[in-house]
């Protein structure tokens, strides 16, 4: 009998939903497995877990995100983005490449309305059984945490930049 993945969903207002996420993904590719990941909002900003998660040979990382959707001239741009996004989503988990699937930002996707719970949980109900997928952002869907396995929400007791420190180079980012 093949073993069953696990559905994760990292949520909260503190720092470190998508950094959880990727030491997962590290630790998956370090025992041999598969793994992909998609960015939904992160854009061409350059991540030094970007560099590092490209140079790994069991990683694939792609971003699809257009960078934060309030700063869209075009307001149905974002929505395209994300929908193009999605469709990769699905058919990278449906593909049987992988053992794991970090969906990076898809809660914040999900919040703005572009995709719906429905649908992330019809396809996680269809992938293939070993497949874990790990949902990262702020404000998860109600419908998510109750289907997910294991949730974990970050929560902020005091951050630099809201100190007035700027993210530092490494460490933020």
């Amino acid at each position: 009998m093949a073993r069953e993945g696990r559905i994760i969903v990292n949520t909260g207002d503190g720092k470190g939903k998508t950094t959880a996420a990727l030491g997962t993904a590290l630790r998956a590719a370090g025992h041999g497995m598969q793994v992909g990941i998609i960015q939904f909002i992160k854009g061409d900003f350059n991540y030094g877990e970007a560099y590092a998660l490209q140079a790994h040979p069991n990683i694939q990382l792609t971003r699809i995100g257009s960078g934060f959707t309030w700063l869209a001239e075009d307001p149905a741009e974002p929505r395209r983005v994300a929908r193009e996004a999605w469709a990769v989503a699905r058919e990278w988990a449906m593909s049987d490449r992988y053992d794991l699937l970090v969906l990076d930002e898809l809660n914040y996707v999900v919040g703005e309305g572009y995709v719906s719970p429905q649908e992330i949980i019809e396809m996680l109900r269809g992938r293939p059984k070993r497949l874990s997928v790990i949902i990262t952002g702020r404000g998860a869907a109600t419908e998510l945490i109750e289907f997910a396995d294991t949730v974990t929400e970050m929560r902020s007791v005091k951050h630099a930049f809201a100190e007035g420190l700027p993210a530092k180079k490494g460490i933020e980012y």
